[in-house]
């Protein structure tokens, strides 16, 4: 076996004759932290993105016919979304796989736990943060559908939302708007929008199936880890009241040991006096 103790530690003396001990520094925690604060930023990056895929959704919903950029735009923040979430569900995964490794390896019990406390936290942030897309994607579907039931009324044309529905699952909203006769430029351009509106619902569907696996995957993982990070929040929090308490203590401390140390001082003082009275008394009887 290699003796690694050269590689450990290696020693040189300077002109006065002193030795310096040069240890090998562990990079294991460092590169840790550095991939956790990769996959924090990650995680931040899709906030921003979800905030602008909001806006977007906004302004396609309130205009009959939004600008073909303002779609590709969106269609590009949803690319991004998945994108960057695959990548940091691969980290995660990673790190997960490596704790068995961790476990039967010389790693302590303080790095263990705080590389799985990180990786627990971090996976709640990532859920928390899809979680918001995903319920931006449901509510643009649904008022993307409100939409669209508003323009067949235009029509003329009135459906239920089971109808709706129906022509939404269909993929081809033909069903409803072949026997409606577009002789009017009110009319056509409710049939244009409602064709609009509904490649917008199939293309954000699509989405929305893309992302559920790695979305499920994830959150069953949060939602076993959840009581884990519940006990360590609740652990941290009473060791902050543990500390707040301690200090009031050591304040109550200080200030009794105050008190008692002048009162010892005042009893000094007064037996000293005693005794130079009693030492004045007994030399006049003596003389």
């Amino acid at each position: 076996m290699r003796d690694r103790l050269p590689d450990l530690t290696a020693c040189r003396k300077n002109d006065d004759g002193d030795t310096t001990v040069v240890v090998e520094k562990d990079h294991f925690m460092d590169d840790f932290f550095h991939q956790v604060e990769e996959i924090r930023n990650s995680i931040a990056k899709i906030a921003q993105y979800v905030e602008e895929v909001k806006k977007n959704h906004s302004i396609i919903l309130s205009a009959p016919n939004p600008e073909g950029k303002i779609k590709e735009e969106l269609e590009d923040l949803n690319k991004e979304i998945k994108k960057t979430a695959n990548k940091i569900r691969t980290k995660l995964k990673s790190i997960e796989q490596s704790f068995d490794q961790d476990e039967s390896g010389n790693r302590t019990s303080v790095d263990l736990r705080i590389r799985r406390t990180q990786h627990s936290v971090l996976s709640r942030k990532f859920v928390e943060v899809m979680t918001e897309y995903n319920e931006a994607q449901t509510l643009f579907r649904e008022r993307s559908k409100g939409r669209i039931q508003r323009q067949l009324e235009i029509t003329g044309k009135t459906t239920t939302d089971d109808e709706l529905e129906e022509m939404l699952e269909s993929g081809n909203p033909s069903i409803f708007t072949s026997d409606i006769i577009s002789d009017s430029q009110i009319t056509r351009q409710a049939l244009n929008e409602i064709e609009s509106r509904h490649k917008d619902i199939m293309k954000l569907e699509t989405s929305i199936r893309e992302l559920h696996e790695m979305f499920m995957d994830m959150a069953m993982f949060v939602e076993t880890q959840g009581e884990m990070i519940n006990n360590i929040e609740k652990n941290v929090m009473n060791a902050a009241d543990y500390v707040e308490h301690a200090k009031e203590e050591t304040k109550k401390a200080i200030k009794y040991h105050s008190k008692a140390r002048r009162k010892m001082m005042f009893i000094i003082i007064c037996v000293i006096i005693l005794l130079v009275i009693l030492g004045i008394i007994l030399a006049t009887t003596l003389s």
